[in-house]
């Protein structure tokens, strides 16, 4: 046997050996790993393998998601294009514009979808990518206000804010797509909806945010899985209006990344309220005081 042959053998040995050595980390219990030298590496080994496959799941359950969702807006706007170019001299200036409407309209909620899935990109394998730096509660909620008033300029929100100067570590841009998300799919979803919602208060060390609409609330079924990816298009509202799964499975993972929980609680024709929390930042009120 040729050196180089040698080295090729050896070379296969060790890869055969780390890779029965990661199937081993993977699936045996943790208790089971005491047996092992090296302890505190291999549970870390473990731990690491179990988070990506809960991330890959994630990402599973989002392009399953993506699946569903994109197929109606695209066959949607391919229709209403198709039917103005082949029927133009026919079809009146209400019919083209009505037609073009509703293009435009699926046009912005893939584009909305878009944004969610490019936030998803920002949370790594291991849970937590972000870059958390202290952000102002009030700057916070006026900058989501103002994205929200973009998109439905004619729904009026009622705000809740702590009396208190809050400071809250995030990656705000990450939140402030929380927000809005959870905000639009009230408007698309709370059918008979009259009032919205967003109160923030604390709770110890944690900023709870809230938004709370009085519409027609979610069935039991689908709030088991509502923040899960699964919740398609075919959980579309009578209106025709288009599923909550993305938006919601991609809030539940951003949360999940900054270290808090989101939950979901609703009552059939009573209203929806979803809340989650963070990790607020304490305040030297003294320094506060000094630099006013």
């Amino acid at each position: 046997m040729t050196v180089e042959k040698l080295k090729q053998a050896v070379g296969e040995i060790r890869n055969c050996r780390q890779d029965v050595i990661d199937r081993l980390v993977q699936f045996a219990p943790t208790d089971s790993l005491l047996f092992w030298g090296n302890n505190d590496e291999l549970i870390k080994k473990q731990e690491q393998l179990r988070m990506e496959s809960e991330a890959e799941k994630m990402r599973a359950n989002l392009l399953r998601a993506v699946s569903h969702d994109l197929r109606t807006p695209l066959t949607s706007i391919y229709g209403a294009c198709s039917t103005v170019i082949d029927n133009y001299d026919s079809l009146g200036r209400e019919q083209k514009v009505k037609l073009l409407s509703e293009a435009c309209a699926d046009a912005q909620w893939l584009n909305r979808m878009v944004e969610n899935l490019l936030s998803v990109t920002r949370i790594d394998a291991d849970g937590v990518a972000i870059q958390k730096t202290p952000t102002v509660l009030e700057e916070l909620v006026d900058t989501v206000l103002v994205r929200f008033q973009k998109l439905h300029p004619g729904v009026p929100v009622e705000v809740k804010l702590p009396d208190d100067f809050i400071v809250i570590p995030m990656d705000s841009m990450l939140i402030q797509q929380v927000l809005t998300n959870l905000l639009e799919n009230a408007v698309l979803h709370a059918e008979g909806m009259t009032h919205l919602t967003l109160r923030v208060f604390t709770l110890g060390r944690r900023a709870v945010f809230e938004v709370i609409d009085n519409g027609c609330g979610i069935p039991k079924e689908q709030l088991k899985r509502l923040f899960s990816g699964t919740t398609l298009a075919q959980d579309t509202s009578s209106s025709g209006k288009h599923g909550m799964g993305i938006g919601l499975s991609v809030c539940a993972a951003i949360i999940k990344a900054h270290g808090g929980e989101i939950k979901a609680e609703s009552t059939p024709g009573e209203g929806t309220t979803i809340r989650f929390w963070l990790e607020t930042e304490e305040v030297d009120t003294e320094e506060t005081e000094d630099e006013q």
